[in-house]
């Protein structure tokens, strides 16, 4: 699996706010993307995603293991987002937020088995019926990371999911998102504004 940037810009009202930016993600790594606030990450990332809002015009091209993800909507592109918040559905226990993403050949005692798994392999056994709203911090961090996981994307971005996160927390669940990004051989795009998230290549935007 790869992840291609092709002379990807985006202008906003005829002003360049991001790139050109050539860029490859190779299988398992991750390359950070740094820059201040304002500076255009999170727009590259709704690049990737499909999800550009209509008054910012980009250009180049964005390939997945070698296909072109143009014209493809959101949720045929295989890629997985984290963000800043975990963005649990209130409305849905643990199990049915891990349950939301899975495919959906995917049914019956085999979910029900891959929900147990995974919440064994973060650490939150026997969490799938509490509701999200009780769970800490890092708790909720590593649901939203599963679910994402759970979705089997191709690729993952992360969108400054650790900026609102404790120092000692935060060490923590970055630790375990790097972990399991690795294990499973993602390329992986981060976007951040911190040097102490940043992991393997970084590339700035923003002057400098």
């Amino acid at each position: 699996m790869s992840l291609v940037l092709e002379a990807v810009r985006v202008r906003l009202a005829g002003r360049t706010l991001v790139g050109p930016l050539a860029l490859t993600v190779a299988d398992g790594e991750t390359v950070t993307v740094m820059g201040p606030s304002g500076s255009g990450k999170s727009t590259l990332l709704d690049v990737v995603t499909g999800t550009l809002a209509p008054a910012f015009r980009a250009e180049g091209r964005v390939l997945l293991d070698g296909r072109d993800l143009a014209g493809l909507a959101p949720e045929q592109r295989g890629i997985g987002i984290l963000f800043q918040d975990p963005m649990l559905f209130p409305h849905l226990s643990v199990g049915g937020n891990l349950a939301f993403g899975m495919p959906r050949r995917v049914r019956g005692r085999a979910r029900r088995a891959r929900i147990a798994a995974v919440l064994a392999e973060a650490g939150l056994e026997g969490l799938a019926d509490r509701d999200p709203a009780t769970l800490s911090g890092g708790q909720a961090a590593r649901v939203a990371l599963m679910r994402v996981l759970l979705a089997e994307p191709r690729a993952l971005l992360l969108d400054e999911p650790f900026s609102r996160l404790d120092a000692a927390l935060r060490a923590r669940v970055r630790a375990f998102v790097f972990e399991h990004v690795e294990v499973r051989g993602l390329p992986t795009l981060l976007v951040t504004h911190d040097p102490e998230d940043a992991r393997g290549r970084v590339v700035r935007i923003g002057g400098g």
